[in-house]
């Protein structure tokens, strides 16, 4: 990246972040970035032991985050969203997760990395934390003590999903992880 364009991103990075500092700061509702998060916004934003020790925002279970199998890798960008959209794939992790791609309702694809579009076909990821057998040896332990009761959706449903915005450090994606909560919709 040359020169110039790192001064541009660094500028509007501080001139976000001083934007929503102010607003946060009178109580009001943070503007959502309409921009797909740049590496450069990831590095700034909310860590995941950060979120571990709040109490549960709006319809987000906080304490889900003690049951993410390496959940440094991920990097919180907003603690409680919610999405929606048609589930495209779903299948079980061998950390314990079901891992499922979901293809966005319009007026939400901001929330899309380029690596979402290239490596899972425009999908956002999303992830229920404990749902599954561990077969990952590094993973056992992960879910001690606890079994998601997540009413996981078919292929094709259309869902409503209440979760931890983040963006996975190792692949580059974003993803809905871990997911509070999935609702079928008609």
């Amino acid at each position: 990246m040359n020169f110039y364009i790192k001064i541009f991103f660094s500028a509007l990075l501080f001139m976000t972040t001083i934007a929503l500092y102010s607003c946060s700061s009178f109580g009001a509702e943070q503007k959502k970035q309409k921009e797909k998060p740049s590496s450069e916004s990831i590095d700034k934003q909310q860590n995941v032991t950060d979120i571990m020790g709040m109490e549960n925002s709006a319809d987000c279970d906080s304490s889900l985050w003690k049951y993410v199998y390496d959940n440094q890798r991920l990097k919180v960008l907003d603690k409680c969203k919610v999405v929606t959209g048609i589930i495209e794939e779903t299948s079980a992790d061998p950390d314990g997760d079901q891992h499922m791609l979901l293809k966005l309702d319009k007026g939400q694809n901001a929330l899309l990395t380029k690596k979402n579009d290239t490596k899972k076909g425009g999908n956002l990821v999303i992830e229920a934390v404990c749902i599954n057998n561990i077969t990952r040896k590094r993973a056992k332990g992960a879910c001690k003590g606890y079994v998601n009761k997540v009413v996981l959706p078919k292929m094709g449903d259309h869902v409503k999903v209440t979760g931890s915005y983040v963006i996975d450090l190792h692949n580059g994606w974003a993803e809905i992880h871990p997911i509070s909560s999935i609702e079928k919709l008609k």
